[in-house]
């Protein structure tokens, strides 16, 4: 009896240890997630093969000629020269030449200000879209002089042609990301309500550029603290996740927005309380299962782009949900959960391998704490499937065997599924490898494999396993775990 109670102890301390060391790792994989970001600037250009002569290349203009066009599109004889003076200066803002002789020129941003405020539908537009040009310049410079024109920017998103206001969206939301200026003065102007007013729009289009622009927003380095909590107390995540919710209404493009939009304000853990209260997480479960349905139906390429952030919004968002309240908040079985994420780590392992991590990450998070999720994995029969990825890359590697872990500490219960099988052959052939964080993973996996199992260790010495770790003595930061897993294997021989 006193060396059965002595085992015991032993078991406790060493499962808690390396439960200890896992959850410091999981929270630097974490930071590491949330800190990845997805800055861009986008271009709406519609131009005509024949409006352009049939060139397409950027006209350099020099400052006599860039004068000349704003002094025709503010005088000209008639509005239709005007608006032809005003098309020949935004083909030649599309050179970066010419973006910063027209910011030099003096009162050129108040003629074209003018010109957005003008009564002329025709030459709104034209000068709309002279700004949208120059927003897209990769110069600050550019963007701080384009300041004056935001606010009349941001008071076109009430107007009523939905053309325009998605041009003014665009516009500022390239603005936005550049110049933390532009981001100073439209905050206080109520940026935040007319993105909220936007959302309502019946259009597509409009609420795939608002989608564009809020991702912006979001992704400036003060979003946290003066951006975010504005954001989540306004009707914006409410009507985001109904734009996400499945069903013959779900647009990929406008989902696919929202979804980023989603998962940065998750990654600012600044209130996901919010999020998780008007039903985030039963909203993206039952989104990952109606993809994973289109997934098998069709070959579209284009759904791992609304699967990716879907899945990193699951993986995050389930770190803030307590164990026992992880299936109240589901609202879904976990055999479909887990069913629909294999279909798409199967997807991912054939079309967008670099996706895989981002699979087997939700995997981990929702295997972390749930002895329900696990159950699945098991019932399901998908241990062998998720061994078929071993050797794909060490990154890949580390995170399959991470979900293994996951799973055998469990219990006894659940390492008796796991054993007899393919198990130990895989993890022998991991501790082959030259990488140390792989190796090390593979040896906590087989420390609590053996200390549930005691079988196991006895097959691991018959197929010497202990010679196996030879090759990595020397390792110091592998020193300590090869150690341990030798007591281990010599206590229950």
């Amino acid at each position: 009896w006193g060396r059965r109670q002595g085992r015991l102890r032993t078991l406790a301390c060493g499962v808690e240890e390396l439960r200890r060391r896992r959850r410091e790792r999981e929270a630097a994989l974490r930071k590491a997630r949330r800190e990845q970001q997805l800055v861009s600037k986008r271009l709406l250009r519609e131009d005509a093969p024949e409006e352009t002569g049939g060139q397409s290349a950027a006209v350099l203009l020099g400052e006599a000629e860039v004068q000349q066009f704003l002094r025709l599109a503010q005088r000209g004889t008639d509005e239709k020269e005007r608006e032809k003076a005003l098309v020949s200066l935004r083909r030649g803002l599309q050179h970066p030449d010419t973006q910063q002789t027209f910011i030099r020129l003096e009162g050129s941003m108040r003629t074209l200000v003018g010109l957005l405020t003008s009564n002329r539908a025709l030459l709104q537009l034209e000068a709309a879209r002279c700004l949208h040009e120059l927003s897209h310049s990769e110069q600050s410079a550019v963007a701080e002089a384009c300041l004056p024109a935001t606010s009349y920017l941001l008071t076109y998103l009430s107007g009523h042609s939905s053309d325009f206001i998605e041009l003014c969206l665009y516009t500022l939301g390239n603005l936005i990301v550049e110049s933390e200026a532009v981001r100073k003065q439209l905050l206080p102007q109520g940026i935040v309500p007319a993105f909220a007013a936007c959302i309502q729009s019946p259009h597509v289009a409009v609420l795939e550029a608002l989608g564009y622009a809020l991702s912006q927003l979001l992704q400036a380095k003060e979003a946290p603290e003066k951006i975010i909590p504005s954001i989540l107390d306004s009707s914006l995540p409410q009507q985001m996740l109904r734009l996400m919710g499945p069903g013959p209404k779900l647009n990929l493009g406008v989902a696919m927005e929202f979804a980023w939009c989603l998962h940065y304000i998750i990654c600012s853990q600044v209130n996901n309380a919010v999020l998780l209260t008007h039903g985030a997480l039963p909203t993206l479960v039952l989104l990952l299962v109606d993809l994973a349905g289109a997934v098998q139906r069709t070959d579209d390429v284009g759904l791992e782009l609304l699967a990716c952030p879907v899945v990193r919004c699951l993986s995050n968002l389930l770190t803030e949900v307590p164990a026992e309240a992880m299936g109240q908040q589901m609202e879904l079985r976990d055999e479909r959960l887990v069913a629909a994420l294999f279909i798409f780590l199967q997807f991912f392992l054939q079309k967008q391998p670099a996706l895989l991590p981002e699979g087997l990450w939700l995997l981990n998070n929702l295997t972390a704490n749930s002895p329900t999720f696990c159950t699945s994995l098991l019932s399901l029969n998908l241990i062998e499937p998720l061994l078929q990825l071993l050797p794909l890359s060490n990154v890949v590697c580390m995170l399959v065997l991470t979900v293994l872990c996951n799973v055998v500490e469990k219990g006894p219960a659940y390492c008796q599924r796991l054993w007899p099988g393919p198990l130990l052959s895989c993890l022998l052939n991991t501790l082959a490898l030259s990488d140390t964080d792989v190796v090390g993973q593979s040896l906590e996996l087989l420390q609590l494999l053996f200390l549930y199992q005691p079988e196991a260790a006895h097959a691991f010495l018959q197929q010497s396993g202990l010679q196996a770790l030879e090759k990595h003595q020397e390792e110091t930061q592998l020193h300590d775990r090869i150690h341990a897993l030798r007591q281990t294997t010599a206590i229950l021989g």
